[in-house]
């Protein structure tokens, strides 16, 4: 593996070791572990995990949550782990090396809750040199395929969010169910168009598609809004229900 950083997220409170040159978790990721749902307890499924930023945000702010990351790049599986070992929450959140579209038998279940970051591009784009970073940032045209398997892995009653690229929305759209669907903008700046969006999925709902106000993330100063600074320093959830 290529050299490593160490950088912090949630103002300190974990700590991720990445690699240096391929594919590096940052906002995204922080986002998309604030708006899966808190409770008291649940079986947390998340795909396309990387070196863990999104899954062990999530673990310190839902303490009881027992989380599994799949990653199909072997070596960031293990970063992953030794990640959650470093951050005290070894016991209850693992990373498991395997495609998410084809998940090993002991993992083709239901789960309380899934989450994914998946690839942002389709086959458009110049294909990035590093294959790690190639691989988490273009789907080859299967974005369809991750919605479906994550919906698919969910129990009744549970949630699917996933964060994507603004302009894919209705991709996105025409392969989930066209009820229980909560779209949540994330805004560069007031008055800008969303590059990204939080969608979420409650599995078995009948309520309509809604799309809620959002989140505006920097100010006219270029700093993050109080409310984006919640949640990324402070780990404030994003309250999408």
């Amino acid at each position: 593996m290529s050299a490593c950083t160490d950088d912090r997220f949630l103002d300190g409170r974990v700590t991720v070791r990445q690699t240096a040159d391929g594919f590096r978790s940052g906002l995204d990721a922080v986002m998309l572990a604030a708006a899966v749902p808190s409770g008291d307890d649940g079986d947390v499924l998340e795909f396309g995990a990387g070196a863990g930023v999104a899954a062990l945000c999530l673990a310190a702010r839902v303490s009881p949550y027992k989380v599994t990351g799949i990653e199909i790049d072997a070596a960031l599986a293990e970063l992953a782990n030794a990640n959650a070992q470093t951050n005290g929450v070894g016991t209850r959140v693992r990373f498991v090396a395997a495609d998410a579209l084809h998940l090993p038998q002991d993992l083709r279940r239901e789960f309380t809750h899934v989450f994914s970051n998946p690839p942002f591009h389709g086959v458009e784009g110049i294909a990035a040199p590093d294959a790690g970073r190639r691989r988490a940032l273009q789907d080859e045209g299967r974005l369809r395929d991750w919605l479906k398997t994550g919906a698919k892995r969910t129990v009744s009653g549970g949630t699917f969010t996933v964060i994507i690229r603004a302009d894919r929305l209705g991709e996105a759209l025409a392969a989930l169910p066209a009820t229980g669907l909560v779209v949540f903008p994330l805004w560069p700046r007031a008055g800008e168009p969303a590059k990204r969006v939080v969608l979420q999925l409650r599995k078995g709902s009948g309520t309509p598609l809604t799309v809620l106000p959002g989140l505006v993330l920097h100010g006219t100063d270029g700093r993050f809004t109080p409310e984006a600074d919640a949640v990324l320093r402070d780990g404030a959830s994003l309250a999408l229900r």
